[in-house]
C-alpha cells in the first residue's frame, strides 16, 4: 500500500451497502460501494460501511477488509429519503459516538449521497479528518429533467449540494454529465472535482450465462424465438418505465407481435402509484400480457437475465452515469437509452447500443424493431458491447480512488 490511508469509513446513510439493488433505494450506488470497498480491500485498506440501522444495529464482516456497521438514528424501521433528511444529526452524532469510542479509527471519511455528506461532514471537521464526497446524483439534474408528476427535489437538497462541494477536500464524480452540472448548477470548484467512472464484474456478468438462456426463458414461460427486452431498475417516474412499456406497444404494432418486456425492480416508498400507472397503460395499448413484473433480482439472477435478453432498455430521464447499462453490455447485451444522461459514457453509441435523442415511443419502437429485425447487427453489437464493458474495471476505479485518497493524506 502506498499510502498511509489504513482504514476509511464509506458512509451511506439512506440504503445499506448491502441491500438487494432494485429493492426499495438500492440501485447502482449500492453495487459501486460494496464492490468498491472490496477493491480496495484487496489493496490493504480496511474499509467499513457506515449505514443508518433499519432493524437492530449490527456489525457484520461482508467481505474480507470490508465490515458494514448499521447505526440507530431515527428509531427503526424504514423512512422516506425526506424523513432522513431529518435524522441527519442524529445519525452524525452515532457516527460520532463511533469514532469516538477510539475503534475504529478512520483515517478519511468518504460520504455518499448528499445525505450522508450532511450527517458526517461535522465529524470530519471535528477529528481533523479528510473529507470525500461522492452524490451519485444531483438534485439539479434531476429536477431538469422531471418525469410528468414526479416531485421537484426541495432546496434544502441544493443547497446542502452545492455547501459540501465548497467543504469537501475532493469530491469524485461519475461522468462529465455529472461535472457539468457540479460546475453550472451547483457551482462547485473544479479543482476538487476527480472523475472516477465505476467499473463491472465481467467475470458475473458475461455472455457465458447465456447457457442458461433457455433455463431463464423457460421460468418467463416464453419459448426460445420470442425477443426479450429487459428494464433494470427501480420502479419510479424518474427511471421511465412508461416510455418502455409504450415503445413495446409500437414494436407490436411494427413487427405483429410483441416481445416480452421484463421489468426487473420494486417501486420504492411512495411509487406504487406509479406502477399502478404503468400496468394501465398496458392495458390500454393491449401489452398487459407482454410485460412482466419479476421484482428486484439477486446479483446472479440479474446476469442470467441480461444474458439471455436481446436488448436492455434505459428509458430514464436522468443517469448520472448508469451501471446497468455496463452490467448489460458485458452480458453480450445491447443497450437503447436516452442520450441526455450520463449514459453518454456508459454507453458507446453504435458500439454497445444506442442512444436515442427523443423520448418519442415511436422513435424508441422504430429502434428497437428495427435491431430486431437484424440479428446480424444486434449480434455484432453483443459482441462490440463486451468489449466496451471490459475497459471498465472496480480495480482500475479502487486505483484511482487511492490515489485520491494518498493525495489527501495528512
Amino acid at each position: 500500500m502506498v499510502t498511509g490511508m489504513h482504514r476509511i469509513a464509506m458512509i451511506s446513510m439512506h440504503t445499506s451497502p448491502a441491500a438487494q439493488p432494485g429493492r426499495g433505494d438500492s440501485g447502482g450506488m449500492n453495487v459501486s460501494l460494496l464492490e468498491l470497498a472490496k477493491s480496495l480491500a484487496a489493496r490493504g485498506v480496511q474499509v467499513d460501511l457506515l449505514t443508518r440501522a433499519v432493524g437492530e444495529p449490527v456489525t457484520v464482516e461482508l467481505h474480507r477488509g470490508v465490515t458494514l456497521r448499521s447505526l440507530a438514528a431515527g428509531g427503526a424501521g424504514a423512512l422516506p429519503k425526506n424523513g432522513l433528511a431529518d435524522v441527519t444529526d442524529e445519525f452524525g452524532e452515532a457516527v460520532a459516538q463511533l469514532v469516538g469510542r477510539g475503534s475504529p479509527r478512520y483515517d478519511l471519511l468518504h460520504a455518499h449521497y448528499w445525505l450522508s455528506g450532511l450527517a458526517t461532514l461535522p465529524v470530519a471537521l471535528e477529528l481533523g479528518l479528510p473529507f470525500v464526497q461522492s452524490f451519485h446524483t444531483l438534485g439539479a439534474m434531476k429536477n431538469r429533467s422531471l418525469a410528468t408528476g414526479d416531485t421537484p427535489e426541495q432546496p434544502r437538497r441544493l443547497h446542502s449540494e452545492t455547501f459540501l462541494s465548497h467543504q469537501a477536500d475532493a469530491v469524485v464524480v461519475g461522468s462529465s454529465a455529472e461535472v457539468t452540472s457540479l460546475i453550472d448548477d451547483v457551482h462547485a470548484p473544479a479543482d476538487r472535482l476527480w472523475v472516477i467512472p465505476p467499473g463491472v464484474d465481467t467475470d458475473l456478468f458475461s455472455p457465458t450465462r447465456a447457457v442458461r438462456s433457455a433455463e431463464v426463458r423457460a421460468g418467463l414461460g416464453i419459448d426460445a424465438d420470442r425477443p426479450l427486452l429487459v428494464v433494470a431498475a427501480r420502479v419510479q417516474p424518474l427511471k421511465g418505465q412508461d416510455l418502455a412499456v409504450r415503445a413495446l406497444a409500437e414494436v407490436k404494432n411494427r413487427r405483429g407481435s410483441a416481445p416480452l418486456l421484463v421489468l426487473a425492480g420494486e417501486p420504492t416508498l411512495g411509487a406504487e402509484e406509479y406502477l399502478a400507472v404503468l400496468l394501465q397503460i398496458a392495458k390500454e395499448l393491449g401489452v398487459q400480457d407482454d410485460v412482466r413484473l419479476v421484482g428486484a433480482l439477486e446479483q446472479p439472477e440479474l446476469a442470467d437475465l441480461f444474458a439471455a435478453a436481446d436488448l436492455t432498455l434505459i428509458p430514464s430521464h436522468s443517469e448520472t452515469f448508469g451501471l446497468v447499462a455496463l452490467e448489460s453490455a458485458a452480458s453480450g447485451t445491447p443497450v437503447v437509452g436516452s442520450r441526455n444522461t450520463g449514459l453518454v459514457e456508459s454507453v458507446a453509441d453504435g458500439e454497445s447500443g444506442i442512444l436515442v435523442d427523443s423520448r418519442d415511443s415511436e422513435e424508441w419502437g422504430a429502434i428497437v424493431a428495427g435491431l430486431l429485425d437484424d440479428p446480424a447487427r444486434l449480434r455484432a453489437l453483443g459482441t462490440s458491447a463486451r468489449a466496451h464493458a471490459e475497459g471498465f474495471t472496480w480495480a482500475t476505479a479502487a486505483a484511482s480512488l487511492m490515489g485520491l485518497y494518498s493525495s489527501l493524506d495528512r
